[in-house]
């Protein structure tokens, strides 16, 4: 990947490094709040701000940081939006902050969060740290929408609150059973999709996940030789 085309940094996060469908990470939260539509999109803008400004932060201090505690500095970056996002949050969305509940601040530790710093944001410019943090954040939200939207509709009978004409809703979809077949089968689909387009365009298809030793993170949690 070109990291001096903003376009293609941007769209990283989107199709080609999708973290839901295709890094698989941050799947927590994306199980647990994507019993609706409206609790994935504010998830989804809640962790796309916190991406864009401690990738920008962290891209700032990288050169300051000694790499001892480089972790540790990155966590207390990432608190500190969290805390601001949460603070907006009550203010002016008290009930989707009580609908989203612990995961909030558990968004210090969202692996998509800490990955992109670790990965990206620790070795890149501000803007190029910045559009990346808008990619990610992007994706991380299209795919919460896009299962908030079927968890909810096939779950609830409901799409952003107003009853589907005609539609028994099957209770199993918003339990935590339904949001993962809910989520394998997205995540095939995506995957399929990505090949079948590479294949058109005469690429080599998409790489499997790798487990541990695949994830950003790694090198900083000592998995990087496990498979």
């Amino acid at each position: 990947m070109s990291r001096t085309n903003p376009l293609k940094i941007v769209t990283n996060g989107l199709l080609a490094e999708n973290p839901t469908f295709v890094q698989c990470i941050g799947l927590c939260p994306t199980l647990a709040v994507t019993t609706s539509v409206a609790n994935g999109v504010g998830m989804g803008i809640a962790a796309t701000f916190v991406l864009i400004a401690s990738n920008a932060v962290i891209s700032l201090l990288r050169k300051m940081v000694p790499d001892e505690v480089r972790i540790p500095i990155f966590i207390v970056v990432i608190a500190g939006f969290v805390t601001v996002i949460q603070f907006l949050m009550e203010g002016f969305a008290p009930e989707l902050n009580k609908a989203l509940g612990i995961f909030i601040p558990l968004i210090v530790v969202n692996c998509i969060i800490l990955a992109r710093a670790e990965a990206f944001a620790s070795k890149n410019g501000v803007i190029a740290s910045a559009l990346d943090g808008v990619g990610m954040g992007l994706g991380f939200t299209c795919a919460l929408t896009f299962l908030g939207s079927i968890r909810e509709v096939l779950g609830s009978g409901t799409l952003l609150g107003t009853p589907v004409v005609g539609f028994d809703p099957i209770l199993l979809v918003v339990l935590a059973p339904g949001g993962f077949i809910v989520l394998g089968c997205c995540m095939g689909a995506f995957r399929a999709i990505q090949a079948k387009l590479a294949a058109r365009k005469g690429c080599a298809a998409p790489e499997k996940a790798k487990g541990c030793a695949g994830c950003a993170m790694a090198g900083a949690c000592g998995e990087g030789g496990k498979a």
